[in-house]
């Protein structure tokens, strides 16, 4: 089964320990230091929309662009629930189409790992720099080649709650430095049988340095890397890296 699609439905409860307040703030805080006060921003592999209301309920007009339909129309529920206003699209990043062009673009929670070769990154890229304003800010950030390769890498992992259960088991492939995820989920029905649905994920363990090179041959300047919700430079094992680049 492609990547989240039956996973829609159990996204925000498997991920109910991210505080998304702090990434939230986070990100805000990146982008004004690099000197942008943002009041418009799209965020990109928004997926059900947990940063899109966030970033609405602080104010800014936000578009939320995902590829999956089904984590979309839980985001659209997400936006009510919260009193906010967003535009949902349903969009591949790499070939992004805004109505007007944003102060500022981010994309959170490993979106960019999904881009498994440089003709998809070059092509995000790009289209984050069209879809920005002179002077937008772009910010991502990536779970970070050691995470992938030495914490996923080739490990097996589950987790076993009241009404779902997952088995999770990696292959991390050196030559092409990417990790394969076979994700099994069972989930309780309400007769109280379960239902067993399967899911593949590839992500890809990319170099910070390279990402800020590409970056600058897509337009992009002052292209930086973080550690993880730092304004430093990343240490070598850290799990999740920002980066964060200015449109010139």
């Amino acid at each position: 089964m492609p990547a989240y699609e039956a996973f829609a439905g159990l996204y925000d409860v498997l991920m109910d320990d991210v505080d998304y307040d702090a990434w939230a703030n986070y990100y805000l805080e990146l982008i004004r230091r690099l000197g942008v006060e943002p009041r418009t921003l799209c965020d990109c592999a928004c997926g059900t929309g947990s940063m899109s209301v966030r970033f609405a309920g602080r104010g800014l007009r936000v578009t939320g662009v995902d590829l999956s339909g089904d984590m979309l129309e839980l985001a659209r529920r997400k936006a009510l629930e919260h009193g906010v206003q967003v535009m949902f699209v349903r969009q591949d990043m790499c070939a992004l189409a805004l109505p007007r062009p944003v102060d500022a673009l981010v994309c959170g929670c490993d979106g960019v790992n999904y881009l498994l070769d440089d003709d998809r990154l070059r092509a995000f890229f790009t289209r984050a720099r069209e879809s920005l304003k002179p002077g937008g800010a772009l910010a991502f950030d990536i779970s970070s080649p050691s995470k992938l390769r030495d914490t996923l890498g080739n490990n097996f992992f589950g987790e076993d709650r009241e009404d779902v259960a997952y088995l999770w088991s990696n292959r991390f492939d050196e030559a092409a430095r990417t990790v394969t995820m076979d994700l099994t989920f069972f989930t309780r029905e309400r007769d109280g049988r379960y239902r067993r649905f399967d899911e593949l994920h590839v992500q890809k363990a990319h170099a910070p340095e390279h990402l800020l090179a590409l970056l600058g041959e897509c337009g992009f300047r002052q292209a930086q890397a973080f550690g993880d919700r730092r304004f430093d430079a990343p240490a070598p094992d850290e799990a999740r890296i920002h980066i964060a680049a200015i449109r010139e």
